[in-house]
């Protein structure tokens, strides 16, 4: 039950902080989130649709190294693309905050729901579920190493987005990964590197 409670709990934070407070302002969040955002930018597709296509190859990979992580995954991304995809369908059409107070709070709230997630080992999938493997077999902290990829994406995004948005997306990607950091920190995720997993 606790699990149910955390993986809706957390990809509901996601859902909300992506469609009331990103779209509004055509802003980027890092990682695989980001790729969807950059599709629906772009064509108008589901973000929640995208980031399954995109998770694919890393779930492949995660099935022959990493099975457990596959497992507790796979309800991750599926759960948050449903609610992602769901939730676009109530996106005000006046945004609730202005842009700066939209990029802190919606990237807190995608940082606190990925975070309590992987206190549970739970991932959105996509980049954060090969953070996840990468933690495992070092020392390195999960919210840290999703920065890097999410910061990556904001990069990849700057065809799409105006300057101001690339400014306002690079400070929703860094509360994102702050907020991420925080909680897998002081939840004690990665205190010690896991030995790899047979397969």
């Amino acid at each position: 039950m606790r699990y149910v409670l955390i993986l809706f709990l957390g990809c509901l934070l996601i859902s909300v902080g992506i469609n009331f407070f990103f779209v509004s302002y055509h802003l980027l969040d890092g990682g695989i989130i980001g790729v969807g955002l950059i599709a629906h930018y772009l064509w108008n597709v589901p973000v929640g649709m995208t980031i399954i296509v995109v998770s694919i190859p890393i779930y492949i990979f995660a099935w022959i190294y990493y099975r457990p992580f596959f497992f507790n995954s796979l309800a991750g991304v599926i759960v948050s693309s449903i609610m992602i995809d769901f939730f676009a369908a109530f996106i005000p059409e006046t945004p609730i905050l202005g842009p700066l107070a939209s990029a802190v709070i919606g990237g807190l709230m995608l940082g606190v729901g990925a975070g309590i997630m992987f206190l549970l080992d739970i991932s959105t999938g996509g980049f954060d579920l090969l953070a996840q493997m990468i933690s495992a077999k070092t020392t390195w902290n999960v919210g840290v190493l999703i920065v890097g990829f999410d910061l990556a994406a904001v990069v990849a995004g700057i065809p799409v987005i105006t300057f101001d948005e690339i400014i306002l997306s690079t400070i929703a990607v860094i509360a994102t990964g702050f907020a991420t950091t925080v909680i897998t920190a002081v939840g004690g995720v990665n205190a010690h590197p896991r030995p790899p997993l047979s397969v």
